[in-house]
């Protein structure tokens, strides 16, 4: 019950009543049979025009699906429902995203639509307001490219979005909101619908404002949520720009905010293009930084020279290494599904290669794995005893949580100390200190009692690495451990993508009070 008193305690009054009102309404639906209509004798009369969007990687070949490293082929019908691969496969094939690859035969894509459609009464997972605003999107793109003029389709979308209005996320808010009011602005100029087109203003100018950080970055702080959410922004100018249609005062918001998240996914970027895994972060989701600048380009968005400050990520360029550090909160505090406990995580890129990296994530489900790839232990951090920095549970939940104290930086370094072990009675404190020939991490446990504390360095798995008494060899590179009581090497799976993991090597040192890991380089 503490466990959960100390989750609830963060949520804001409106999305304790949404999580009330919804469940209520569902309980009374359910006794009096209700059931939404997804018959319309609807049509539109115009089409839309835009330029080239994104193209998404193929996951719909030969009648195969392909999502999170994972195929199945359906021998007969579609089964939108479909959970042996768990939720997120299932949120996948109900997104749509294939309509959107290279060469997609138009057939195909009617006839999944045509699928979709025949078979929505019994869709659990598709009928969910987030896999609504992704599904519509996409099928408003795919339709207008190809100039489809289909009734069926036209009414089904039509009651998708009454059913979208009728269950926004304001419950979880956060990412999910945001993607709930961009697609009701798709709609909105589909169906020339002041109601959507109002009701989607009013939300994404209290969410742009509130989520889009004055650095740039998202603030559930994931790199690879930036990236989502900086496409979908630039889909949105897209849309704007090429259709006249209600009045453009939006559209200067979003060019503003499209400028600052590309300022900061760019800072944010390793010069070999990879992004940091921080919190909830995998590859292969979201588009490359490389293709969101292409695309920002073609839409005439410049990005916006920004620097690291808000988001609490710091970005550390030398000649022959990058460091990005989390010297920042978890997250939001009412919405932090995506955080985890990695308070002064950091990952370190050698001569344009990973070295030091975050474990990544593999998996959505609520299992071991997903609590063990949230934990402090999978981070490159410090772990007092057995306690957590910050209490991640139940997949996507969080109770107490680590507040960063004190941060203090400059181009040669920064320090900071947090709060996630203040219950027990210690205070971790970390510095950092930067030069060409090398950096410099000194932690500091300060408390009346004695603890056992251990510090992670996770190396990526085409690292090798050798040690010596308390020195490491890495790569050619040196690292020595000062103050150390034991230094000993351990295995962990790398997680660099959803539904895949390397075997990779870990170096654990163990001390009480202070310890000085100096990396040469």
């Amino acid at each position: 019950m503490l466990l959960l008193f100390n989750t609830l305690k963060y949520l804001k009054s409106k999305q304790i009543y949404y999580r009330l009102y919804y469940l209520l309404r569902k309980k009374i639906r359910r006794a009096t049979g209700f059931e939404y209509s997804y018959v319309y004798n609807y049509t539109r009369t115009t089409s839309l025009t835009f330029q080239d969007f994104i193209v998404s990687p193929n996951s719909f070949e030969s009648g195969a699906f392909t999502f999170l490293n994972l195929t199945h082929t359906f021998n007969d019908s579609i089964d939108w429902n479909y959970s042996k691969y768990g939720k997120l496969w299932a949120y996948n094939l109900n997104y749509f995203d294939y309509l959107s690859q290279k060469d997609f035969c138009v057939d195909d894509g009617l006839s999944l639509i045509n699928s979709f459609i025949n078979d929505i009464n019994g869709n659990r997972e598709g009928l969910e307001p987030f896999p609504i605003s992704l599904r519509v999107i996409n099928w408003i793109k795919f339709i207008n490219k190809h100039d489809i003029r289909k009734q069926n389709i036209d009414a089904s979308l039509h009651a998708q979005f009454k059913v979208l209005m009728d269950n926004l996320e304001y419950q979880h808010m956060g990412n999910h909101l945001l993607e709930n009011s961009f697609s009701l602005l798709f709609g909105a100029y589909y169906f020339h619908d002041v109601v959507l087109y109002q009701k989607a203003k009013q939300i994404l100018l209290c969410e742009l404002n509130e989520q889009i950080l004055p650095d740039g970055g998202h603030f559930e702080l994931s790199p690879m949520y930036h990236q989502l959410i900086l496409n979908r922004l630039l889909d949105c100018i897209n849309l704007m720009m090429n259709n006249d249609l209600f009045n453009k005062d939006l559209l200067d918001i979003f060019i503003k905010n499209a400028e600052r998240m590309l300022g900061w996914i760019r800072k944010i970027t390793f010069r070999n293009g990879d992004i940091p895994l921080f919190n909830d972060s995998a590859n292969n989701i979201a588009s490359t930084t490389q293709v969101l600048d292409t695309y920002a380009e073609m839409l005439g968005v410049r990005g916006k020279e920004i620097n690291l400050r808000e988001s609490g990520y710091q970005k550390i360029n030398r000649s022959n290494y990058e460091m990005v550090v989390d010297v920042g909160r978890v997250g939001p505090d009412y919405t932090p599904a995506h955080a985890h406990s990695d308070t002064f995580n950091f990952e370190l890129h050698m001569d344009n290669i990973p070295f030091i990296v975050d474990t990544g994530i593999s998996t959505y489900e609520k299992n071991q794995i997903r609590q063990n790839q949230r934990s402090t232990l999978s981070h490159n951090t410090v772990q007092i005893e057995d306690y957590e920095q910050t209490e991640v549970w139940g997949g996507f939940r969080v109770a107490r949580r680590a507040y960063v104290e004190g941060l203090k930086y400059d181009q040669n370094g920064m320090s900071a100390s947090h709060t996630g072990y203040k219950r027990f009675g210690a205070i971790h404190k970390r510095g950092f200190a930067f030069n060409e020939k090398g950096i410099e991490i000194k932690d500091e446990v300060v408390s009346r009692r004695r603890f056992n504390c251990y510090s992670y360095l996770h190396f990526h798995p085409d690292v090798q690495i050798d040690l010596k008494g308390k020195c490491l060899f890495a790569n050619s590179k040196k690292i020595v451990f000062k103050h150390a009581e034991s230094v000993v090497i351990k295995d962990y799976e790398y997680a660099p993508e959803f539904n895949k993991t390397v075997s990779a090597k870990m170096v654990v040192s163990s001390f009480q009070d202070r310890l000085t890991t100096t990396i040469i380089v």
